[in-house]
C-alpha cells in the first residue's frame, strides 16, 4: 500500500470513530457517513475544507506540526495514533525511494550476557516481530513460538499457527494488538521491505489478519498485562515492560514478571524448573532450529546458540 493510501485510509477510519456528540457538534437529521464529516473535521482543526480534503487524500507531506496537532485533536487521536499521523507525514515520499537496511536478526554478545543474567523471562524482537534473542526463561515462556521453522516470529505464530488460539488466553486481543503494532511500524518506516513482505504474506494467508489490518488501529507496546496458557505449566498472568535498545534501531527488550506470592509466580517457578530440565536434556543449548549465529560478526549472538549464564533462574 502506498503512503497516500495509508494516509487516506487512516484519516477516514479515525474520522468515522468520532461522533458529533463526542466532538461537541450539533447533529441534525440523517447522516450518510459514520462519525464526522470532512467539513466538521476542518472546522474543528481550524483549516479550510479544501486543505483538509487534500490532506485526507494523502497529500500530507509538508503539513506543519501545528496543523497535524490540530487534526490530531479534532480526531481525538490517542498518543500512538498521533505518533502514527506524524510518522506518515514525515515519511511521505518526496522523490526517489531510499533503500532500507534489513531488520536486525541478532544482538551483540554483551547484550545476550545481560539477558542471560536476568532472573525473569526476557526476549528481544525487531520491527517485524522476529524474536532475535531470548534468555532461558524467555525461550521457555515462548516455547511454542520457538517450536517452528526458522526465526520465531510473533505475528506469524499468532495468525498462522493454530496453537496460538490456545496459547493466548485472549487470542482476539493478541491478534488486534499484533496488527496494530505492525501498522505503527509501517508508518515509521514505509520502505521496510521485510515488514511489507510480512504484511503481504499474512494478508494472503490469514482472513483474521486481513480483518484486523483493515481496522487501521495503531498500538505501541510499552507496559501492561498479558495472559498465556502455557502447555507445560498452565495459565500465567504476567506484567510486561518494553525497553528500547540504544544504538540498535528497531530492537526492543521485553521482560515479563509476576508479583510474589501469586499463582503466576508459582507457575514461573515451575517454568524455570521445566526450562532447566529441558536445557540439560538438550546438552546445555536451548533455542530454535534455523536461528543461527551471524558467522560474519563474532560480536553477535543468536537465540539458537546462546547459553543461559545464571543457572535455572
Amino acid at each position: 500500500m502506498s503512503t497516500k493510501d495509508e494516509v487516506r485510509d487512516f484519516l477516514v477510519s479515525r474520522r468515522a470513530n468520532v461522533t458529533p456528540e463526542q466532538a461537541g457538534i450539533p447533529s441534525f437529521g440523517e447522516r450518510r457517513v459514520p462519525g464526522l464529516r470532512r467539513e466538521e473535521v476542518a472546522l474543528l482543526a481550524g483549516v479550510s475544507l479544501d486543505y483538509y480534503t487534500r490532506l485526507e487524500r494523502g497529500n500530507i507531506r509538508g503539513a506543519s506540526e501545528s496543523v497535524l496537532e490540530a487534526i490530531a485533536r479534532a480526531l481525538r487521536l490517542s498518543e500512538p495514533e498521533r505518533e502514527h499521523l506524524f510518522d506518515l507525514a514525515r515519511t511521505a515520499p518526496a522523490g526517489s525511494a531510499r533503500t532500507r537496511r534489513p531488520a536486525p536478526q541478532a544482538v551483540r554478545t554483551s547484550v545476550q550476557r545481560v539477558l542471560d543474567h536476568m532472573t525473569v523471562p526476557a526476549v528481544v524482537h525487531n520491527a517485524t516481530q522476529d524474536i532475535v534473542a531470548a534468555n532461558l526463561m524467555g525461550r521457555a515462556l515462548y516455547s511454542p513460538h520457538f517450536d517452528t521453522e526458522g526465526t520465531p516470529n510473533m505475528a506469524r505464530f499468532i495468525f498462522l499457527d493454530r496453537r496460538a488460539r490456545d496459547y493466548y488466553v485472549d487470542w482476539p486481543l493478541a491478534r488486534r494488538t499484533a496488527a496494530a503494532m505492525m501498522r505503527l511500524e509501517a508508518g515509521r518506516d514505509p520502505l521496510n521491505a521485510d515488514l511489507t513482505a510480512l504484511v503481504g504474506e499474512l494478508s494472503t494467508r490469514s482472513p483474521q489478519f486481513r480483518a484486523d489490518w483493515a481496522g487501521h488501529d495503531v498500538h505501541e507496546h510499552r507496559t501492561g498485562v498479558k495472559s498465556f496458557r502455557h502447555p507445560e505449566v498452565g495459565v500465567i498472568e504476567v506484567a510486561f515492560d518494553v525497553f528500547e535498545m540504544p544504538g540498535e534501531a528497531g530492537l526492543q527488550i521485553v521482560t515479563y514478571s509476576a508479583p510474589p506470592g501469586t499463582d503466576s509466580a508459582d507457575r514461573f517457578a515451575l517454568l524455570a524448573s521445566w526450562a532447566a530440565t529441558r536445557e540439560a536434556a538438550d546438552g546445555g543449548v536451548a533455542g530454535a532450529d534455523g536461528v543461527g549465529a551471524d558467522a560474519a560478526r563474532p560480536d553477535v549472538a543468536s537465540p539458537a546458540v546462546s547459553r543461559a549464564a545464571g543457572g535455572s533462574a
